[in-house]
Order: structure tokens, then sequence, then C-alpha cells
């Protein structure tokens, strides 16, 4: 039995496309466990370039199959859109499955996020739909892919939820929605998704209790958890491990993995607190000019991300709220040009030191506490063997190692998946 998870350390967008792309190599299966199209994963193989926003990472490996499972909302025009743009490149994408539980992404969920973020009350969503998707399945209004499997059944269901939609996008000034627009669309939906919805406890069970190597990919980071990140600035969803089990509907303890993935420097997308933030001028180093596959511009908004000095801290507490067993650290190339780097080791507020994540509210008001450790002045994008890395990045690797207590086992020196050392 072999199950592992892969999540994000940070505040998303810390290269864990790249390197669930290298660990599908070995994988029979490859799940998206949560979240929706609001952010992407991007992967660089001989196909092409691909920004990946419900796909598993998977797909590109022959024979594997890939999962959008229960805990995700899924926009199924643009599920059918991306298995597209991934077909038309030569890749075989019969090997898609669909959770029957998964929640569909209504249109009407992406009028209401837009006009949500026009009311004043922004937290800075990609306006995507995926907030209004996830408070329908808590209110039990959202319509699941197991509907489309009975039309008739369906209808009913949409002849019920529209009224309070429609109320609700009037409130907000939007339009209405007539049921049989919703139906048609159904009846495409599944038309389309009929061969791939699956029930996900037998599906997963199985595969796990007859030995498959499974991989559960999550989306965003640590600190965009609805309930252990910087809320009201996060996610809608729970992109920490043990969700993957909580959502697969299997047991914690055949949880074999748990990969933390990481940026050697920090990131962050949206509206929020940010520490180690630095001035955007200042960052521009770390940024780059948008023309290559790796600058710091978000896969899904194309946004500029807001940049800063490594966060260790905040690392430290991704480890404790997840159990990781490895870390995985993106973009060391990037730090290739500093001759020192500032890495945060620990938080004061209102002058004390602190050893708790404080309220977003009161993150604002968190004075780093760095230590400053010597660049390496040296290329380590061609590099493939660790000892082979520049002793100033082999003590910066040890730094994280030792302060997170957790083992470095991949470090990313570029975008493609042969640009990786294993350690």
């Amino acid at each position: 039995m072999s199950v592992t998870v892969l999540v994000g350390a940070q505040f998303g967008d810390e290269g864990k496309g790249k390197i669930v792309d290298y660990l599908s190599a070995e994988m029979d299966m490859v799940v998206r466990f949560q979240g929706g199209d609001n952010a992407g994963h991007t992967v660089v193989n001989n196909k092409g370039v691909f920004k990946l926003h419900l796909v598993p990472c998977g797909i590109f490996k022959k024979g594997c199959k890939v999962f959008a499972g229960t805990g995700m909302v899924v926009n199924p025009d643009e599920l059918i859109s991306e298995l597209a743009e991934i077909s038309s490149k030569g890749v075989d994408t019969s090997n898609m499955f669909v959770s029957s539980r998964a929640v569909i992404l209504m249109p009407y969920h992406i009028e209401l996020d837009n006009l949500g973020e026009k009311s004043g009350a922004s937290i800075g969503t990609t306006k995507r739909g995926i907030g209004y998707a996830y408070a329908d399945r808590a209110r039990r209004t959202a319509l699941r892919f197991e509907d489309l499997l009975d039309l008739e059944h369906c209808k009913k269901r949409i002849e019920k939820i529209l009224p309070t939609v429609n109320s609700e996008l009037k409130g907000k000034g939007g339009r209405s929605y007539e049921v049989e627009e919703i139906f048609e669309k159904c009846k495409h939906w599944a038309k389309f998704f009929k061969h791939m919805v699956v029930d996900p406890v037998s599906f997963l069970n199985k595969a796990i209790d007859s030995g498959e190597k499974i991989l559960f990919e999550g989306q965003l980071g640590a600190m965009k958890d609805i309930d252990l990140g910087i809320y009201p600035y996060v996610t809608s969803s729970n992109p920490v491990a043990a969700y993957a089990a909580v959502s697969g509907g299997f047991p914690i303890s055949k949880i074999t993995n748990i990969i933390g993935v990481m940026k050697a420097f920090s990131s962050a997308v949206g509206d929020g607190p940010f520490p180690t933030e630095m001035d955007y001028e200042k960052a521009n180093g770390f940024r780059g000019d948008g023309n290559n596959i790796d600058d710091e511009y978000g896969a899904r908004t194309g946004r500029a991300r807001r940049l800063g000095w490594p966060d260790l801290t905040l690392v430290k507490y991704a480890a404790t709220i997840n159990g990781f067993t490895e870390l995985a650290v993106c973009k060391i190339d990037k730090l290739d040009d500093y001759e020192e780097i500032k890495v945060c080791v620990g938080y004061k507020l209102d002058g004390k030191e602190i050893d708790y994540m404080p309220p977003a509210y009161r993150m604002y008001d968190i004075e780093p506490v760095y230590v400053t450790v010597k660049g390496w002045l040296k290329d380590t994008s061609k590099i493939r063997k660790y000892e082979d890395l520049p002793k100033e990045t082999k003590e910066y690797i040890e730094l994280i190692e030792n302060y997170t207590g957790v083992k470095v086992k991949y470090i990313g020196v570029g975008p493609a998946r042969e640009d990786i050392i294993i350690k």
C-alpha cells in the first residue's frame, strides 16, 4: 500500500505541479482532493507547457488514472475545455474520472462571486465562483455530479434551488436564471461526463486495498485553509493532508507519506497578512518580467504575486498541522544572485516572541525575527546532484531541515520535470 499526500506549505503557488508531475511517473492514480479552478498547477514536459486548474497532474503518465475527488467544486465547462486542450496536444485523457459526490460549480456561482467582489467586501478572490459553490454545499442546495445520472431528478433539484438563487442574485443587482437554461447545460454535461462519474468511496478504497500507488494532490497551501489559515483571507476548503482522507472516504491511517512543498522564498496572491513581504520593486529579483514560465505571476489570474523573504516560522506551522514526512523546496535557483538571504525564524508580537500563529488581523502587527545567511552567487539550475550544490546552498537547506524538523528530499532548480535534485 502506498498513499502519498502532497500539499502546499505556504500560501499556495509553491511549485506543487512540478513535484506532482515528477512523482506521477511512479503512480497508478493521482487525485485532486479539494478546491476548484481558482488556482493552477503548471507542468512543463515534452508535450508542452500546461496550466492545469481541474485535471490532476498525473494525466500525462500513460495508464495513470486521474480523479477529481469529492472535496472539489468542479465547473463542468472548464473541465471540458481543459480536457480538450490537453487532448489537442496528443495526451490520452480516457483515464479521467470524477467523484459522483463532487459539487457542480454553476454559472450563477460565478455571477454571485463577481457581484460580491464589487460590493466592497472583497478579499481578492479569483471570481471563479468557488466560495459560493462551497456555500451551497454547506446549505445543501448544491447539485452534485451524481444528479447528472438521473436527469428527471436533476430537473426537480434545479426547480427547487433556483428561486433562492435568483432571490440572492436580485438582491445583489444581478440577472435571474431560468430552469430550462440551467437544465440544458445539465443535459450537455450529463452526456459528456456520464462515463467518468464513479462512486468515490468504493473507487478509492478498492485501489488502496489492491496496492495501487496513489498520490493525492492538494491545491493552494496551509495558510489558505479555511479553518487553520489566515481567515478570512482563505480559500473555501481544506488544503491540508488530513482532508485527503476525509473527502476520500478512507481511514487516515492508510496515508503512508505526506510531502510539503515550499518555495525557497515566500509568495502570496490576493489580500491578507504577509509578514515577510518585500516592497514590489525590491522583489523583482524573485519575480522576473513575466516572459518565463517560472516567473512569479499567477497561473490562473496572471496577477503579479506578492513576494517576500523565506518564512520558516510559517513552514514549521504547516509541518505541525500536516505532519510532513518530507519537504520539497522549489525554485532554489531564484536565489542564485543574492549575496545575502534573510530568513524568518520567529515572530514577535507586542515586543514578545510568540510560539503560535495569531489571528490574521494581528498578523499585520508581527515583527519577523530574521537570521541572515550567506548567498552562493552561483548558477544552480544545471546541478542534478546534492553534493554538487554550493556549500552555502546546502547550509540553507540544512537550516530549513533543522528549523522545521522535516528532511528535504526534493530540490527544484527550474520549471521542467527534470530540473530537480533528489537528496
